[in-house]
């Protein structure tokens, strides 16, 4: 039996996340409690990697859902007009934070392709089928609502920030483990791997959320 801070700790996990009946059975995995990206160190280093955040204009995007990718796309238009009003891009920040089913956006093509995960996370792409690579990398018309929109590339190369939540990292890579009768350890590390090489793993979503909104984010819900 787990000791009670244990129960406690995946309990308030699940409800950072907005876990569903169907995720709860994967906290109670030994997955969850015995792999951990960080220690004392790297838990410093995530947070100073906060201090980037610059500018008089600075947003974060609770990117809970893919939601047609505008967890993305509401960060290139935060440029864009800012960017119309009179604002370099030097004067501006837009992070978006990937969490819960958001998180697939996180992850390179060969995640996508290898785990299927357009058709795990629902996500099409302009093909109108289940994505097999990450539409809102480098985005091709009809990947977006709308065409035109930079993605998650050209949006770093100008400063944009990325994370992903490694709590909702370990749920859905356990999960689908089980469903293909994989090793969920290494499905995670094969995950935590596979992130594109700009976003940045963070112990949770909302524990970020609260680091960028201590940093003078606005915050902006891009779920669904």
């Amino acid at each position: 039996m787990p000791t009670t801070n244990n129960s406690r700790r995946q309990f308030l996990g699940a409800l950072a996340m907005g876990a569903t009946a169907s995720t709860l059975s994967v906290l109670t995995n030994p997955i969850y409690a015995e792999t951990s990206q960080f220690d004392d160190i790297k838990i410093k280093e995530t947070s100073d990697w906060f201090d980037q955040i610059k500018g008089t204009h600075r947003v974060v995007y609770d990117g809970s859902t893919p939601h047609f990718g505008l967890p993305i796309l509401w960060n290139w238009a935060f440029y864009l007009s800012n960017n119309e009003t009179g604002s370099p891009d030097s004067d501006i920040t837009a992070m978006s934070v990937l969490r819960h089913r958001g998180l697939c956006l996180a992850f390179n093509d060969d995640i996508w392709k290898k785990y299927e995960l357009g058709a795990f996370f629902d996500v099409k792409d302009h093909t109108k089928d289940f994505a097999v690579r990450n539409p809102f990398f480098e985005p091709e018309d009809g990947d977006y609502p709308i065409n035109g929109p930079g993605g998650i590339k050209s949006l770093s190369e100008r400063g944009a920030m990325f994370c992903a939540c490694d709590l909702a990292t370990k749920v859905y890579s356990n999960k689908l483990a089980e469903k293909m009768g994989l090793d969920p350890g290494e499905v995670y590390q094969d995950w935590v791997n596979g992130l594109i090489k700009n976003v940045k793993l963070v112990p949770s979503g909302v524990w970020a959320l609260e680091r960028a909104q201590a940093h003078n984010c606005a915050y902006i819900f891009a779920g669904e």
